[in-house]
């Protein structure tokens, strides 16, 4: 089987075989001109160069990131000034995998969430941590999904009629007449687990004029594609730990909120439910340092902190607050409880969406927003969510560009939110639906 090690080895003996060529090809003659001399030492440098990166890396144990042309494109893209010239110095490499980069469902920017593909293609682009949302099925076995009740715009389960008849709520096609669009709703807790291993995932989306089934799953957004689409494997939690510990990455799972009352079936309890998660991980022999669990229940997040001390060490609060209309990230008495109260119950980490942590100064700079400056003063670990979900920027980037709205007006920009977070606000990991682009700029910006 040929490797990266291979190829990297490959490649530093072949400089080192034309540097001897150089040397010995080009005569007695020759090799008194300085122009030899010169292309001899040049090679010779670059051969030292490649040896010490390779051992370097060797020691290091670090993974390389193939990042396709999507970071280059929006460095390019970038207004002209000091930032974009650091990041297009960058552009040589060597890029490598970096826990700054969280992989957001994996890619979903192209692949289907929460698909073995997708997570495959987040670790190739050089996310250091991906992402399993957790949910449950019918028999309470824990499976990867954003959503419990997702399954209608991110499987194929309304195309297999014998699951579509188990669905909360079957298809329903678009009236026009009548002004009313399609509709379904499909739980993974509608079907058992050997049920749900039939299906495929797709691009996560749905056409509400749809009169048909076929043309309500072709709902993929614009600015995504359905050329990776086509076979998409669904993962249950297990596997997912088994897959991402086999490519050598970390975990941050979330306790998704279910969509069926609970204690589920009488005696499933919230607890049971938070404690799965975790106790899946210990089955597994994975090293607690190395999960990040997260939830947006508060509840959730003290108890593992309570009950699963080692986890509960970096236990994520996900905060939703940001959707109460009186929340003003500038204004701390619109949100409760305060940073200090959550860093005294033992929360370690919040994960707000990314307007809530900047904004725009007086002269139409990106700055940390009071929100961000809270935080980190009551000694509050960020991780923020999620790039890459936005499409094309040049109307201001949508819902995670709102707070900065004014200073988004291409595609490159993007990286200039991430300088701020990064560098001003000072997260310690990004999610992205593409990680490539974060894996750029962290490897750019020197971040493990």
């Amino acid at each position: 089987m040929i490797t990266r090690q291979h190829f990297a080895i490959g490649g530093i003996v072949a400089v080192g075989l034309l540097a001897g060529n150089y040397a010995h090809s080009a005569g007695p003659e020759a090799s008194d001109t300085a122009a030899a001399d010169h292309r001899y030492a040049d090679l010779k440098e670059k051969l030292g160069s490649l040896l010490e990166k390779y051992r370097d890396n060797r020691r290091k144990g670090r993974a390389e990131a193939q990042l396709g042309p999507r970071p280059f494109y929006l460095v390019e893209d970038m207004d002209e000034g000091r930032l974009k010239q650091r990041l297009q110095q960058c552009a040589d490499g060597p890029f490598y995998r970096t826990d700054f980069s969280i992989g957001h469902r994996g890619a979903p920017l192209q692949f289907p969430e929460h698909t073995k593909e997708s997570y495959e293609a987040a670790v190739v682009m050089g996310a250091g941590i991906v992402e399993c949302d957790v949910t449950f099925t019918k028999d309470r076995e824990l499976v990867c999904r954003h959503s419990q009740c997702d399954l209608h715009t991110t499987t194929d389960i309304l195309a297999k009629p014998e699951l579509a008849a188990k669905c909360s709520v079957p298809f329903t096609p678009a009236d026009p007449v009548a002004g009313t669009p399609a509709s379904a709703k499909c739980c993974t807790s509608d079907i058992t687990l050997e049920e749900f291993r039939t299906l495929k995932g797709k691009m996560d989306g749905a056409n509400s004029k749809a009169t048909t089934v076929e043309g309500y799953m072709a709902g993929t957004a614009d600015y995504r594609t359905d050329l990776y689409s086509q076979n998409g494997t669904l993962m249950t939690h297990r596997e997912s730990i088994e897959l991402l510990k086999s490519l050598k990455v970390k975990f941050t799972p979330e306790l998704k909120a279910p969509e069926v009352d609970m204690p589920y079936e009488g005696d499933y309890t919230q607890a049971d439910y938070a404690s799965q998660m975790i106790e899946e991980y210990k089955a597994a022999g994975i090293d607690p340092r190395k999960v990040w669990p997260q939830s947006f229940n508060l509840e959730d997040v003290l108890f593992w902190v309570d009950n699963y001390p080692a986890f509960g060490q970096q236990a994520v609060y996900l905060d939703g607050r940001y959707a109460d209309p009186a929340f003003n990230p500038m204004d701390a008495s619109t949100w409760s409880p305060s940073m200090t109260e959550l860093r005294a119950d033992g929360v370690k980490i919040i994960a707000p969406p990314t307007p809530v942590l900047v904004t725009l100064d007086a002269e139409g700079n990106i700055v940390p927003s009071e929100y961000a400056r809270r935080a980190r003063a009551a000694g509050l670990d960020i991780i923020t969510w999620s790039l890459e979900r936005s499409g094309p920027l040049a109307n201001g980037g949508g819902f995670y560009f709102a707070s900065i709205a004014d200073a988004i007006n291409n595609d490159g920009d993007v990286m200039n939110l991430i300088h701020v977070l990064a560098q001003d606000v000072k997260v310690i990991g990004i999610f992205s639906d593409w990680p490539a682009t974060v894996t750029y700029y962290a490897n750019c910006a020197n971040l493990k």
